[in-house]
């Protein structure tokens, strides 16, 4: 296909579906949305870019996937030309003690990040808690806001997204569709893509109370605090092999006790809102995008980094639509791979 002619279906309504609709209509597609109207893995995300976070034990195709799509957030959110939460401020990765310190060590040392002194990390985020040991400054990791940015691109999109549940895609009436169905793309496709549960909690307290996302590790236990501009704390997240979406009171204790031991302080902020959702996991962790057959195109299975990869992805499920190219990126990440 090329040029924008003939009718592309998008089965998703979430932040890669959004994504990818919204580029191909800048391209002169006639393009029409499916969703659902579930809220899918976005509605949960705290919306951290954060490659080197997430790449140091991944594939070296999936480390340049995720580096090329932190690096096309910048355009991604100014062009999309409403405020959306995006901040570079930064992220501080911290040790809560010197088990932490261990366990951490290598991956600061793998991304040639420095290791600050706790009065450095205070003098940055002066609501630390005293017990933290180290840590260091990673200045290309930030955050945008996920809800803020689905809404934006739902605006864009407005009269091309259509309420409707797809159970099957001989019920889509299109030349071209695009799955994007993040964990429900499993039953419309045969392809393994399965549910991993993540507990989140949002807090309210007073902005700038915390000026960086924070990545920690306490007391054995992963934890990040993300700041947002109006006073909103999102705290995160358990990962569960389960498909439920039950809020558990272990799973806020843990939560809670791992923000609060970092960050005193938010003993004192108004918990809002618990929230469980479902990142789209698949076998080696890395998403699937490009062609299942000459009809459907999947871009699923994006795992912990959906808000991280949607304009890379967008771009390069709309450059396979629109020109026929498939990016050589797309290569090592082919649906028949399995």
């Amino acid at each position: 296909m090329s040029g924008g002619g003939g009718t592309v279906a998008v089965v998703g309504g979430g932040i890669i579906g959004l994504s990818i609709a919204w580029r191909l209509q800048l391209g002169g597609a006639d393009v029409v949305v499916h969703d659902d109207g579930e809220p899918g893995a976005w509605h949960v995300a705290a919306g951290m870019l954060a490659p080197g976070g997430e790449a140091t034990h991944e594939e070296p195709e999936l480390i340049r996937l995720l580096a090329a799509g932190n690096e096309r957030w910048p355009a991604f959110a100014a062009e999309l030309g409403v405020d959306v939460g995006y901040d570079d401020t930064g992220t501080l990765s911290l040790a809560m003690t010197a088990d932490d310190l261990a366990e951490v060590a290598r991956d600061w040392t793998h991304q040639k990040l420095a290791q600050l002194r706790p009065s450095d990390l205070r003098e940055r985020e002066p609501a630390l808690s005293p017990r933290v040991r180290a840590g260091v400054f990673s200045p290309a990791e930030r955050q945008v806001d996920p809800r803020r940015v689905v809404a934006a691109l739902r605006d864009r999109l407005a009269d091309r997204i259509v309420s409707k549940r797809i159970d099957d895609l001989s019920e889509v009436d299109a030349a071209t569709v695009i799955v994007a169905a993040g964990c429900g793309t499993a039953a419309l496709t045969g392809l393994p893509i399965r549910p991993v549960k993540g507990q989140v909690l949002r807090l309210r307290g007073e902005p700038g109370l915390i000026r960086h996302v924070l990545e920690a590790a306490v007391d054995g236990r992963h934890v990040y605090v993300v700041p947002r501009a109006d006073g909103e704390i999102v705290v995160g997240a358990t990962q569960e092999e389960r498909s439920d979406r039950t809020v558990t009171a272990g799973g806020v204790h843990e939560l809670l006790r791992a923000a609060i031991g970092l960050v005193p302080d938010l003993a004192e902020c108004e918990l809002v809102e618990t929230t469980a959702g479902h990142r789209p996991g698949t076998p080696d962790n890395a998403p699937l995008l490009g062609r299942l057959d000459e009809r459907v195109i999947v871009a699923a299975g994006h795992f912990r980094n959906g808000v991280l990869l949607a304009p890379i992805t967008a771009d390069l499920i709309a450059g396979l639509v629109l020109d026929g190219v498939a990016d050589p990126l797309l290569e090592h990440f082919a649906p028949g791979r399995f």
